[in-house]
């Protein structure tokens, strides 16, 4: 028994030794294969990163050829094609060359069914062999296109979260709108800017959304309608679609010099009209009636709806402000103008930083970012170091150049990049009709409204203009392509698009011959108003300006602004910045502590060097006084030993104080005191 035994040992043994082979082969087997999958991820992830490089250089290539065949547009002094124009046709290039000029890359994509769960999850962990690995989710895709999902890498990276639109790219373009408003003939318009951007934008919301509504239920007859589309997408369509971006328009304005009062009107609609687009959005989705069917019409949603639309106007709004004023605060009462850098970085900081707050607080960061542009103009810009001032115009500007080129460039990579355009033709031609029709009934009758109350009526050229320069762009775009997981707001972006480039290339393209078909003046400075009367009493203020141009613009500004005009000269200013008269001036005399507290040093220290610049608006003829020595001379009357008298409005009289004057300063200057602004103006008379 003990002998066989023996003879088995061996076999044992080898039987033993063989199966730790195979258990060691195994082993390293498994340790080779994970290695292998080690390598293969660390490619993958060197793959994808070269792809983003790639995605992003061929962005910056863009708007580096659009800004190289811009200057030879102006160097030849072309005018049929804007930059934005340019940007999207060489983003449709370089999306036709992507979409079909570049292989696929990746087909391991494979439909999964989870019958149990009744609701998509944002992210997805799936085990396979073990390992946990983690997926976000894209969006719907219809059952029609299961099989056709792109497979080109390439033509991924290249298709932006639509967050990146708003986060990263429309602050800039709205802070600037707000930051470089030309506020003197915006305030002297500010009544008929209010009524187009605020009443115009919600009639033409309106009128597109019934439009489209009809033309909806056409293609639900005739079946071209394959999925659902409820009046209320129709009315968010319109809200959209209404968000007007002349900017082609506005550049040709600004290079040619077009009348002032035309550009202010189209400029201020803009500005403020992308502001009410959006919060008009917002509120329509807000809607929401009771009952089974919610899309049908509910008053008391209806209502409700209407106060989100204020209260998300007006919270934003004081959020912007309130930005403003305490970057303002901040910069008055700190020493950061001996650091130019550190008060350009902050002055960024804070503006950018009030559009994502507005975000974050459930408010719309772009009305917010648009009026903290404005206050930041109208008071910390006064307290910056000069070299901050031109930082900050200049940052800005630049800023504002790139984005709005980006998104136009990617407007034209888009149209064959997006896979989930639907083109409809009977909705694209419904949507050009309805927005002509509702164009039409924003500026014609709102027009004949305000003419019968303006001094100086809207012309019939100025309406035809401000109808054909419609045009749509940035705004609408980034609206249109937030929200694509539908059926209809697909529809809708793809609409949205074809709308913006017809509009950018034909009307844009357009808009010289019609100012000369139109007969409106061009080569008019925007900076400056008419030339002066023929009255001999001229005033060259310290920036160019002349009295009848103060009294004309007095008499013009909208009744708003010189009610706030008062309240904030004596007592915002003041606080705010370094201008304005002192508070011990202006306060009662029992706030004297807190008045001197408040009240800057450089306004005791340099008072005959602070200027108001908002004294534009509100110059009465009795604020105007000229001082020489013994003698004064006012727009009313005179007083002193020697008086001359001197009216604006009609032509100076000649005395014999006049000629003893006259006499006296030759050639020499004058000071000029109005509200305790040093003036200096030369007084001529022609015998």
């Amino acid at each position: 028994m003990a002998e066989p035994l023996r003879r088995r040992l061996p076999l044992l043994s080898l039987l033993l030794l063989a199966a730790g082979g195979l258990r060691a082969a195994e082993r390293s087997g498994g340790s080779s294969s994970s290695a292998m999958e080690e390598l293969a991820t660390e490619k993958e992830a060197e793959e994808s990163h070269r792809q983003d490089s790639v995605s992003l250089l061929t962005f910056i290539l863009l708007l580096t050829l659009t800004i190289l065949t811009i200057w030879l547009f102006k160097h030849r002094r072309v005018r049929f094609l804007h930059e934005t124009g340019l940007a999207m046709i060489y983003g449709l290039i370089v999306g036709v060359i992507l979409r079909y000029g570049t292989p696929s890359t990746s087909g391991h994509d494979k439909p999964f069914s989870c019958s149990q769960e009744d609701r998509p999850f944002t992210t997805l962990l799936v085990n396979v062999s073990g390992k946990f690995f983690e997926y976000t989710l894209k969006g719907e895709i219809s059952p029609g296109k299961i099989h056709n999902v792109e497979q080109n890498d390439m033509l991924r990276k290249v298709t932006f979260d639509p967050e990146v639109f708003f986060n990263i790219l429309l602050p800039p373009i709205i802070f600037h709108a707000g930051y470089s408003l030309k506020k003197r003939h915006f305030f002297r318009n500010l009544g008929s800017i209010l009524a187009y951007a605020f009443l115009g934008t919600a009639v033409s919301c309106f009128i597109i959304g019934n439009l489209m509504y009809g033309v909806v239920k056409l293609m639900k007859l005739v079946g071209q309608l394959s999925d659902k589309f409820y009046y209320t997408d129709c009315l968010l369509f319109g809200a959209i679609i209404s968000a007007t971006d002349p900017v082609t328009v506005l550049a040709i304005f600004n290079e040619l010099h077009a009348d002032v009062d035309l550009y202010a009107l189209l400029f201020g609609e803009s500005v403020l009209n992308d502001a009410v687009a959006i919060v008009l959005s917002s509120s329509i989705v807000a809607y929401q009636p009771t009952g089974e069917n919610t899309h049908a019409f509910d008053a008391a949603a209806f209502f409700k709806s209407v106060g989100v639309f204020l209260g998300i106007f007006s919270g934003s709004f004081m959020m912007g402000a309130v930005t403003g004023v305490v970057t303002a605060l901040v910069t008055k009462f700190t020493k950061l103008h001996c650091f130019p850098l550190l008060e350009t970085a902050l002055f960024f900081l804070m503006s950018w930083s009030t559009f994502l707050l507005a975000e974050a607080c459930g408010f719309t960061g772009v009305v917010a970012v648009l009026f903290c542009g404005i206050t930041q103009a109208h008071y910390t810009y006064n307290n910056l170091s000069v070299e901050s001032r031109s930082r900050t115009k200049q940052l800005f500007e630049v800023l504002h150049f790139l984005a709005e080129n980006f998104i136009f460039s990617y407007m034209g990579l888009a149209l064959f990049t997006f896979q989930k355009h639907i083109f409809s033709p009977v909705f694209i031609i419904g949507a050009f009709v309805a927005i002509f029709l509702g164009r039409a009934a924003h500026i014609y009758p709102l027009s004949f409204l305000l003419n019968l109350g303006r001094r100086h009526k809207i012309s019939w050229s100025f309406q035809h203009m401000m109808m054909f320069s419609g045009l749509r762009g940035a705004m609408a775009f980034a609206l249109a392509i937030r929200d694509t997981a539908t059926y209809s707001h697909q529809m809708m972006f793809s609409t949205t698009l074809l709308i913006v480039f017809f509009t950018v290339w034909i009307v844009g393209g357009g808009t010289t011959p019609m100012l000369s078909w139109l007969n409106i003046r061009v080569g008019v400075d925007p900076d400056q108003d008419p030339p002066p009367t023929n009255d001999s009493f001229q005033v060259l203020q310290g920036d160019g300006q002349d009295s009848a141009r103060r009294n004309r613009t007095k008499q013009e500004s909208a009744w708003l602004f010189r009610l706030w005009y008062s309240f904030d000269h004596n007592y915002l200013k003041p606080i705010l910045t370094h201008s304005g008269p002192p508070l011990t001036t202006t306060l009662p005399s029992w706030c004297g502590l807190i008045a001197r507290c408040l009240t800057s040093p450089q306004v005791y220290d340099n008072q005959e060097q602070l200027r108001e610049e908002d004294s534009d608006f509100i110059l009465n003829d009795g604020d105007l006084t000229v001082t020489y020595g013994d003698t004064t001379i006012t727009a009313n009357g005179s007083s002193g030993p020697h008086t001359a008298t001197t009216n604006l409005d009609s032509r100076r009289t000649k005395s014999s104080s006049e000629e003893a004057l006259e006499r006296d300063l030759g050639a020499a200057d004058h000071e000029v005191t109005s509200r305790g602004t040093r003036l200096v103006f030369p007084l001529e008379y022609n015998a």
